[in-house]
């Protein structure tokens, strides 16, 4: 006779992006196997692939791909969270003695950064409005082991952010259009409107917590966390 399978707990949360709630269930032990397995490697990509597949896993009637990046961040950490432990533990080097502290956050305390200011709509002219959408999971994987000063990086994401171009006759949805045809529309808007796509990003909604500690000379240190790297393990 077989052993019977343990059916695991089916949980809710609210996506911080739109007030969505969405269902999952925790790790399995297979899946907390493939973490760390993961996290063993060092390689950032191999951790995110087996980020997207665990949420992947866990999520119920909602498709990972289709998540915000900083909603998937969410999403993992709350999966840790209810499947391994809320405290995560984890070491940095000391920016002054350049010594290894060992750090700890409890991952319920931590919070969505909101700009009031952010808006994902820019006016192209009186006639034409830019929509914009959020880099999701598969774009941050692309782009994780490239160098993020290179504008060549910066360019690719923000084509992946452009949703669509309407005014009130008509309206292109850039997924129907090539890589060509992007950039030709890109090469015609003016610099003030790059200037709006660049504050989309540097206004977009960010995991962001800081932690202080006092380091061995007695100085203390506040220690900046963004994205979801720090609590990997």
């Amino acid at each position: 006779m077989a052993l019977p399978k343990i059916n695991l707990p089916i949980s809710e949360l609210v996506l911080p992006s739109s007030g969505k709630k969405i269902k999952y269930r925790p790790f399995s032990v297979a899946e907390e196997k493939v973490l760390l397995v993961a996290g063993e490697t060092g390689d950032p990509v191999q951790e995110m692939v087996a980020m997207k597949q665990i949420c992947n896993n866990c999520l119920i009637e909602t498709d990972v791909e289709t998540l915000a990046m900083f909603d998937f961040e969410y999403l993992f950490l709350k999966l840790r969270s209810r499947s391994v432990d809320n405290v995560s533990k984890f070491v940095v080097n000391d920016p002054d003695t350049k010594l290894p502290v060992q750090l700890e956050v409890d991952i319920d305390d931590i919070n969505y950064i909101f700009d009031e200011g952010h808006t994902k709509e820019i006016d192209i002219n009186d006639e034409y409005r830019l929509f914009l959408k959020y880099p999701g999971i598969d774009d941050f994987i692309a782009i994780i082991d490239k160098d993020p000063e290179d504008p060549l990086t910066n360019y690719y994401i923000m084509t992946k952010c452009l949703d669509k171009l309407a005014s009130e006759d008509e309206v292109h949805e850039f997924g129907e259009y090539s890589d060509e045809e992007i950039d030709e529309f890109l090469d015609g808007i003016s610099s003030e409107i790059l200037k709006k796509i660049g504050n989309f990003f540097d206004t977009m909604p960010k995991l962001k917590h800081s932690i202080e500690y006092e380091n061995s000379k007695g100085k203390k240190v506040t220690f900046n966390i963004e994205g979801t790297r720090s609590f990997f393990t």
